[in-house]
């Protein structure tokens, strides 16, 4: 406190005991009815008042600042996205643009399939060609027979004689 001058500790005790003064008379007067109902029917009056208001406002067709406020959130919500879409846009619009491009378009990625499809088209073909040209090989159990011919008889058994009983 030695370092302290005595001009601005008077003031900082008078201040503090101006504001403990001013707390205690607020808090007087929070706990005194007749206050306290004041202050109640002050915010019913006003409450009622702006319920009046807003309904005279209904009854010209004027919008309430309520109204306004509400419109403004509505209109940034739908500013936001309208941003949103208009973005999406670019970037398909972007990647349109490139498609169409020389060199990178869909001109060329057709061309490619197409390329790929005669290639396999030729190959399948060649492979056509070489199944074609030589005859299935033929099984080795099947190479005596004959097809066109319908089968011959089996000649008839002999019956071995029967045996007799002892």
């Amino acid at each position: 406190m030695a370092d302290e001058d005595p001009p601005s500790g008077l003031r900082d005790r008078i201040t503090r005991q101006g504001e403990d003064a001013l707390g205690k008379l607020a808090q007087e007067l929070l706990e005194n009815p007749l206050v306290n109902s004041a202050i109640a029917r002050a915010f019913e009056a006003r409450e009622r008042a702006v319920q009046a208001q807003e309904a005279a406002l209904g009854a010209l067709n004027i919008p309430s600042a309520a109204d306004v406020e509400r419109l403004t959130r509505r209109l940034r919500s739908v500013s936001q996205r309208m941003e949103g879409i208009e973005e999406a846009v670019d970037r398909l619009d972007q990647r349109l643009a490139s498609m169409a491009q020389p060199g990178g378009g869909i001109e060329d990625r057709l061309g490619a399939v197409e390329g790929q499809l005669a290639k396999l088209s030729s190959e399948i073909s060649n492979l056509a060609t070489t199944l074609d040209m030589a005859p299935a090989p033929v099984p080795r159990e099947q190479e005596r027979l004959k097809v066109d011919e319908p089968p011959a008889a089996a000649p008839a058994r002999r019956k071995a004689p029967a045996k007799k009983k002892r």
